[in-house]
């Protein structure tokens, strides 16, 4: 399967982030979509890796065989898996750590079940399975590195925030839990079962803040994309407004049970599209 095909057959349960990226990849020109594929696929190899259902020992085992790989490709010896990365790891710049880092932040889900975490925690978890991939992202949009790093760091929470907020009974049927402790306990929920959590009549009162808090985020990105030429920040900026009308859907909709999924229809990820990729 090709890059861009494995793009569109996205398994994280979402088709409007499936398309978000893939929409706002293919506006790219050919070596940086070709880049922005290698570190998707990347992605999502160790994620399904995190997600998959097989013993923990053996999902461990082979993230860090994804390490090992990490560390020959930048001593010059690319396993087969990773021999087209070598290029744009050349081309643009990006950064070893940050590869690292992603795998790091996939293994957080597999020694055992994250399960609401405190706030440093999720923060942490943020960093490196969201804004870690921003921080290679930027690089092939070609941002300079202060601003770079600021919009990965805002953006990339902002993100995966509105991913926790809509996967809430996706996780916890899985049994993951990514509220953070801090807002169960201010909302006297004393359980972190997460079926418990998910049908607590107080769970609205847990998610306003990290609402407030990805708003807060996508705030700060948009200052960053608002310094630059429309051009260089379409791609990111296009997935800003996808994430950012979903979680606005989720406010409209709602956090009490029973909770419809909620998507972002054809017709506005396509109006996204047009405005920030070419208008």
């Amino acid at each position: 399967m090709t890059l861009e095909a494995a793009a569109t057959s996205a398994s994280d349960g979402s088709s409007a982030s499936g398309s978000s990226f893939y929409s706002a990849m293919r506006i790219l020109p050919r070596e940086q979509r070709s880049a922005m594929f290698q570190i998707y696929s990347f992605c999502r190899h160790v994620d399904d890796i995190a997600d998959s259902d097989g013993p923990r020992p053996a999902r461990l085992a082979a993230l860090q065989q994804w390490r090992d790989d990490i560390e020959a490709l930048y001593q010059g010896r690319p396993p087969p898996r990773l021999l087209d990365y070598a290029a744009s790891v050349r081309r643009f710049g990006l950064q070893r750590e940050d590869f690292l880092a992603i795998v790091d932040g996939m293994e957080m889900d597999v020694p055992r079940d994250i399960r609401a975490p405190d706030l440093a925690t999720l923060d942490l978890y943020c960093d490196r399975v969201a804004s870690a991939v921003g921080r290679l992202s930027v690089r092939v949009f070609g941002l300079a590195r202060d601003d770079g790093i600021l919009l990965a760091h805002h953006l990339g929470r902002a993100l995966q925030l509105t991913n926790i907020l809509r996967d809430l009974d996706e996780d916890a049927r899985i049994g993951r839990l990514y509220l953070p402790l801090e807002g169960l306990l201010h909302a006297g929920i004393t359980s972190t079962d997460p079926l418990d959590v998910v049908a607590d009549p107080a769970l609205p009162k847990v998610c306003a803040p990290l609402v407030a808090r990805a708003r807060t985020h996508f705030e700060k990105a948009d200052e960053v994309m608002g310094r630059h030429r429309r051009r260089l920040v379409r791609a990111p900026r296009i997935m800003s407004k996808y994430y950012r009308a979903i979680l606005e859907l989720l406010v409209a909709r709602g956090f009490a049970a029973p909770r419809a999924p909620v998507r972002l229809n054809k017709m506005a990820r396509l109006a996204i599209v047009l405005r920030y990729a070419f208008i």
